[in-house]
Order: structure tokens, then sequence, then C-alpha cells
């Protein structure tokens, strides 16, 4: 049985809400606050297992109570708004501050969220099997895979002459020129200008033609996706060799405020894709919802369809996956938090044309759905925690 706090500042949502969790044989509403603080109160006395959560309420609103509650006591949170569809900033921010998931009342109007029960119900009961990850987060995270800084050298003590360090390494060898017999009346080329002469070596990041390097990135995500994206995106580096393509699952509107919130917090660009956009090293583009989002066969091109959903999703990752799939061993692909086994068959296609694949580990995902299943198939080349996964992105593509 699963214990429901509902948060809202309408008696009548918090009716609607409350009948339709007690007709339910795996939930009971344990209670029900009018205001953000007093939402916060309840978290902390009762453990509910999962929250419903208004953005409007007086005293604090939704977002601050989110705050506090993912701050001192993380609880899987599901978010309600009339705002959604118009401020869809709002829920953006309510999903990077840690909420699992949310649902838009329907048309902006109270009267008509029974219409959306199912979809409720099931992202309700999707937040509470998320429960493990929340009661984690009170832990330290695992460290990532950085290497130590190598130790500063020990200066020598005042008045003492140093002693000789033989467990230091030894210092790099002295190039010298050699004289090489040689015939006779041949001139020797003259020796290379000195390295603090020689123009600095470039990376080629990108083509005359607007295009990426041989590499791609490819990723997806769903539910848990907009908080596990701001780990990876705002950790990948600017200069980062390649495109990355990100299907994040989202209803039209949404995906453009979220791109624009990862734009703001990471250093590399990102921006929601346009079709015919030429993908561009350094620069991450995210499938618009309700289309879905594939790469040309040059690998250099993102074009966008409405072909029909794949089960119930536009954007698919699957769709894109296999899209990239021909371009073999240039092609990174990543499968984060989410519900379902989408990006799994993609993956499959990738691993057979010699493609990369990193799945996030199951001690960090929200829902371990989409990565377990792309696991339990054995397509992973690497499985690690959130934090390490920019890391292994960066990695692999530089090899």
């Amino acid at each position: 049985m699963f214990r429901v706090l509902i948060a809202d500042d309408s008696a009548f949502m918090r009716m609607v809400l409350s009948d339709m969790f007690k007709k339910q044989p795996d939930f009971e509403v344990v209670a029900t606050a009018n205001n953000g603080q007093e939402a916060v109160d309840k978290v902390k006395a009762l453990r509910p297992d999962l929250v419903t959560m208004d953005v409007n309420m007086p005293v604090l609103d939704g977002l601050q109570a989110l705050e506090i509650i993912m701050k001192d006591c993380p609880t899987p949170v599901l978010m309600f708004s009339s705002l959604t569809q118009d401020g869809t900033k709002a829920t953006i921010t309510a999903l990077s501050l840690g909420a699992v998931d949310f649902v838009s009342k329907a048309g902006g109007s109270i009267s008509k969220v029974d219409t959306v029960e199912d979809e409720i119900l099931t992202k309700a009961r999707t937040a509470v099997h998320a429960g493990g990850i929340f009661r984690r987060s009170s832990s330290p995270p695992p460290a990532p895979d950085i290497p130590p800084a190598p130790p500063k050298p020990k200066e020598p003590e005042p008045e003492k002459e140093p002693e000789k360090e033989t467990s230091a390494a030894p210092a790099p060898p002295v190039m010298r020129r050699i004289a090489l017999p040689t015939r006779k009346g041949y001139t020797p080329p003259p020796p290379p200008p000195p390295i603090a002469a020689r123009p600095k070596p470039t990376i080629r990041a990108v083509s005359p033609k607007g295009g990426t390097g041989r590499k791609l990135v490819v990723l997806g995500c769903s539910t848990g996706g907009p908080k596990a994206l701001q780990t990876v995106v705002a950790g990948l580096p600017s200069n980062l060799p390649c495109g990355v393509l990100i299907v994040q699952h989202m209803p039209p509107g949404f995906t453009k405020s979220l791109a624009e919130r990862l734009n703001e917090i990471s250093k590399i660009s990102v921006k929601e894709a346009e079709n015919h956009d030429m993908i561009k090293a350094g620069h991450v583009y995210i499938a618009p919802g309700n289309f879905h989002m594939t790469v040309s066969g040059s690998g250099r091109e993102i074009l966008l369809n409405q072909d029909p959903p794949i089960g119930t999703l536009r954007p698919a990752a699957d769709v894109l996956f296999k899209s990239a799939a021909p371009l073999g061993r240039d092609i990174v692909s990543v499968i984060l938090t989410g519900m379902g086994s989408d990006g799994a068959n993609g993956m499959t296609e990738i691993k057979k044309t010699g493609g990369y694949v990193i799945a996030e580990s199951e001690e960090t995902a929200i829902v371990y759905g989409m990565p377990k299943v792309v696991v339990d198939l054995g397509l992973a080349d690497e499985v690690k925690p959130l934090q390490n996964i920019a890391g292994a992105i960066v990695n692999a593509v530089n090899h």
C-alpha cells in the first residue's frame, strides 16, 4: 500500500485526487495540505511514499516546497499545474529540482482533471517505484571517474640539504639530433623551429559544410531524464569534438524550455532541434515533442518527421538510434533513466554495426527501466552511475 500526501490549495482538487487514489487498492491517502509550508511539515512528519504537489499555493508555492522537501526529506513528487501548458518553465524547473514527473490540469481547468485519471495513476505508480533512489540520495554519491591530481613536489626543509628522491619519476630524456652518414654532396634539411614557435595544433571539430567530425553521440531518456540531463549535459566540455542528439520523452512545448534551461547551465551549446539542422561539434540537439528525430546517412544533418508513434512515443529513442546505426563505430549511444524499453531495439542495431553503448547504472537511475533492458540484453560496453556518464562520453568520443 503506497501512502500519498495531496498538496493543493483548491479544496475541490484535493477532493477529486483523494477520491481517485482511494478507489485504488494500492494507494492510501494519509493526509492533505492546502499550502506549501503545510506540505513540507507533513512530509517530514508522515514520510509518505508519494506527494502530489500543485505549483500555485500560498505561504510557500509548489516549487519552493519541492526544493525544501528534496533537500531535507527526499520523496517522490508528482507535480500538478494549470500553468504547464503556457508556463512550461515552471514544469522544467520542478523536474530539475527533483520532481519525478508532472501532470498538467487538462485545459487549465481543475474540473477536467478526471479526464487524465489513467495518466495520473500510471505516473503515480512509476513515481513510487522510484522511491529507492530518493532514499539512497541521502548517502554520498560514488566518486566520479576522475584520476587524482598528481601530488605537489615536496619543498626541501629550511637549512637542510634536500634528500635525493629515489621514488620520483625519471626526467624525460633529452632529444638530440644524431649525425647520420650521408651521401657526398647531400645537404641535410634545416632543423625544425623551436617548439615555442610552432603553431598550436587544432582539432578539426566541424567540417566546412557545418557537419561534425567522425563521431556522433545519441542519447535517450524518459522519466527522471530532465534532472539526469542536468548532470550529463552540464558535464560535457564546450570543445567536445562532435555533436550530441537527445531524445527525451516530453510533449510539445516542454522540450524547448528544457533545451533553454540546459543551455543556461552548461558549457556546451544546447538547442531544440529543427528540421535540416546541420550537426555541429560542441552542440547538443533535443528532439522536439511530437516529432521523431533521425540523422541523415552522412551523419551530418538532423531530419524530423511525424511518422506514427512507436507505441505511444513520439519522439522515440529507437527511431534515432536505428537511424544512427549505419554510422557504425562512429556512434556512441547512451541510455539513461526511464520507464519501459525504448532504445533497446535501436541499441541492438548500433551494437551490430560496431557502435559503443553506455548505460546508466541502477544505483542512480530514477526509474531503472530503459537502462535495465539494455544491460540485461548484454548490449552495454559500460554501465556507469549518472555522475560518471559525461566522462564516459568524452572518453568514448576521443578513442
